[in-house]
């Protein structure tokens, strides 16, 4: 079964609310700019027209009448801690995979750090239901295999949009098909992968309600999700350092302007 977090409103959530603000803007300017720059269409997009389609039909009718009336009755019916609960048993069952996708790139304090995670909350957390390990300051370290093979140097190839299951790239799907052979997800049953399926969609859908007058102030929604997609992956590869790379040049870039300002004032010579 393909990765849950490869999920449609999963991904806009991570785009949208990951990089605190910045994916949104730079999505935005980055949607302005290929609408003036580049008439020929994005390079890294060039399944588009078939891929406008299915973000239609995810959007204004998945979407609008099955997943976020859905999702609006999970969160009004299911009380706050029962989700903390489910999210956290689900995302327990990834532990062992960010231990290993942490290994390949060298990081092995963080891929520890999950090992601990899952034994802890596997029994103190009673089958991950509970955080304990994060509550004994053992933070989660997520990696996934798609981010493995960005760090090993392996290009996203060109943006793929599902039907139902959303944004997705070769490199992404490759690495949730090694995501899906860890244990203990080769170990699920049927019932137990399709729960862990729905936690990830609704929970991830409604982390995307607050966020949706972004989306709909957009110029154009497919190309601002297209954006933050792509941002989001370089953003978890470089492991934050290309949105710090991107501030930076925000402020290179103000001071530059500072700079010109005070080229263009005509201040007295000093008298001696």
């Amino acid at each position: 079964m393909i990765n849950t977090s490869k999920s449609l409103f999963a991904c806009i959530l991570l785009g949208i609310t990951l990089m605190s603000g910045c994916a949104s803007q730079r999505a935005l300017d980055e949607q302005a700019q290929a609408s003036n720059e580049m008439p020929q269409g994005d390079p890294r997009d060039p399944l588009e027209p078939l891929n406008r389609v299915a973000w239609n039909f995810n959007w204004e009718v998945l979407d609008q009448y099955i997943l976020r009336p859905v999702t609006i009755g999970y969160v009004t019916v299911m009380p706050q801690f029962a989700r903390t609960g489910l999210v956290n048993a689900t995302n327990n069952l990834d532990e062992p995979g960010n231990m290993f996708n942490n290994f390949f790139q060298g990081k092995i304090d963080e891929g520890l750090d999950s090992l601990a995670r899952f034994i802890i909350n596997s029994t103190v957390g009673l089958f991950g239901a509970f955080d304990v390990a994060d509550a004994m300051g053992i933070k989660r370290q997520r990696e996934n295999f798609g981010e493995v093979l960005g760090y090993w140097g392996v290009e996203t190839g060109p943006y793929l949009m599902f039907p139902a299951l959303g944004p997705s790239d070769p490199r992404s799907l490759a690495g949730d098909v090694a995501d899906n052979v860890y244990y203990p997800m080769t170990v699920l049953t049927g019932s137990m992968n399709v729960a862990r399926f729905a936690v990830s969609i609704l929970e991830g859908r409604a982390g995307l309600i607050d966020q949706e007058p972004q989306l709909e102030q957009a110029i154009d929604d497919y190309a601002f999700v297209k954006n933050a997609y792509f941002q989001n992956l370089e953003f978890r590869v470089t492991d934050g350092k290309s949105g710090e790379k991107v501030i930076k040049q925000e402020e290179l870039d103000d001071f530059e302007e500072f700079e010109s300002m005070l080229d263009d004032l005509d201040l007295p010579e000093e008298q001696n």
